[in-house]
């Protein structure tokens, strides 16, 4: 993923509701979220050339979401694939903070990455960038491609966006709504994180339009006091257009 928006036990009547757009090359391939043939009680995407996903759900509430920390200059061609993080923790049993403990040592073998993981009673964060594991707070969260919450223009603008759009839930075209926003910003606005202000200019939008590379799909997530979730993914052309829906409701189990 590369925009992350969590409201987590910040709502009365659901506790975890996440918006996120992943942007990626178009032609990497990619197969639409749907129960795991390998893994029945993972529900996700799938990257086809690594085989892990950006982000997922399970049948017993177990969520993970990962981004990529934006540093070119510290890129390593053979390191593992940060999708198998996710869905890792998706295919695990462990608690949130012993699982990301576990993690913590072996995190300089990836690239940057920020790992959100919960399991419907703790939702944690991990970076590998800034060594630190943090349990989150009740609250609204944005995550792009730096630190947690770090002010870039689209986190600030989505994160505002997602406290109006929880007052509409349970209608969710709000939360798909702000996920659209394809404004950029101003150059004096943008972060600096190693790549060519052109290309810094393109990535501040929270929805990327570029034939070569954009926002792939845009994922809303409901999960409702009573158990039932809602995970709904929109893919996207690379000319911005609607392709493909996949639309899940189902609620929880126990593990």
């Amino acid at each position: 993923m590369c925009l992350v928006l969590l409201a987590w036990q910040a709502h009365p009547d659901f506790p975890l509701v996440v918006a996120a757009n992943r942007d990626e090359f178009h032609q990497r391939p990619t197969a639409p979220a749907d129960f795991w043939a390998d893994a029945p009680a993972v529900l996700a995407g799938r990257d086809l050339t690594a085989g892990g996903t950006w982000m997922g759900m399970t049948r017993s509430g177990r969520f993970a979401a990962l981004t990529n920390f934006r540093d070119p200059g510290k890129h390593r061609d053979n390191a593992p694939s940060r999708g198998k993080l996710v869905s890792g923790f998706l295919e695990s049993t462990e608690a949130p903070l012993p699982w990301l403990q576990g993690l913590a040592g072996a995190g300089v073998r990836y690239n940057g990455f920020n790992l959100l993981v919960g399991d419907g009673r703790t939702l944690a964060c991990y970076s590998n960038v800034s060594g630190e594991i943090e349990s989150l707070h009740p609250g609204v969260y944005g995550l792009s491609n730096e630190l947690l919450d770090s002010p870039w223009p689209k986190v600030s603008a989505a994160k505002s966006a997602l406290s109006w759009a929880l007052a509409a839930l349970p209608e969710d075209g709000p939360l798909l709504e702000l996920l659209r926003d394809d404004r950029t910003y101003p150059d004096e606005q943008l972060p600096r994180t190693g790549v060519d202000i052109t290309l810094e200019r393109m990535l501040s939008a929270a929805f990327i339009r570029n034939p070569r590379y954009g926002t792939r799909s845009s994922t809303v997530l409901l999960v409702q006091r009573d158990g039932v979730v809602n995970f709904d993914e929109q893919s996207w052309a690379p000319d911005g257009s609607a392709g493909g829906r996949q639309r899940f409701r189902f609620s929880l189990c126990a593990p």
